[in-house]
């Protein structure tokens, strides 16, 4: 979380801005089959279904932890990126995954893989000191790195 000094208005003086990432949306070409693996491979339970104008469906997910997940399914959708590597992802400007943290990646790993994820990097140490990662693809080719610090 983040804490910003507001320095704008005289009644805002004094007073810290909190700033926390709420959620990450996600499109997605099948929004009932993408609920139903993020709720298998990662514990996502849905908070509230909802439609938007042009036919758009979504669904707002959310972890016992808090963190949430929002995926939209638009009636004609264009492909997107899917890249098959982390490092693919890169070469790309916008989105190119989203991480979930874990106390045991390898654990979540196997479960994701159950749940019909594709590996692309297995759990290992990460270039950040003292914390290990691993990546997969949901079964649409979205990349999820997993982070275990």
């Amino acid at each position: 979380m983040v804490e910003v000094e507001v320095e704008a208005g005289e009644e805002a003086r004094g007073r810290t801005l909190v700033i926390a990432l709420d959620h990450a949306g996600l499109s997605v070409g099948d929004l009932d089959a993408a609920r139903g693996f993020y709720e298998r491979a990662f514990g996502f339970e849905l908070e509230f279904a909802f439609e938007l104008p042009g036919g758009i469906r979504g669904a707002m997910l959310r972890l016992e932890s808090g963190g949430r997940l929002e995926l939209f399914e638009h009636p004609e959708p264009a492909p997107g990126p899917a890249p098959a590597s982390p490092l693919e992802a890169l070469a790309t400007r916008g989105y190119g995954h989203f991480a979930l943290a874990a106390p045991d990646i390898d654990e979540l790993f196997e479960r994701a893989w159950r749940a019909g994820a594709a590996g692309r990097v297995s759990p290992r140490q990460s270039p950040e000191p003292g914390v290990r990662f691993a990546f997969l693809a949901d079964p649409e080719g979205n990349l999820v790195e997993l982070v275990e610090r």
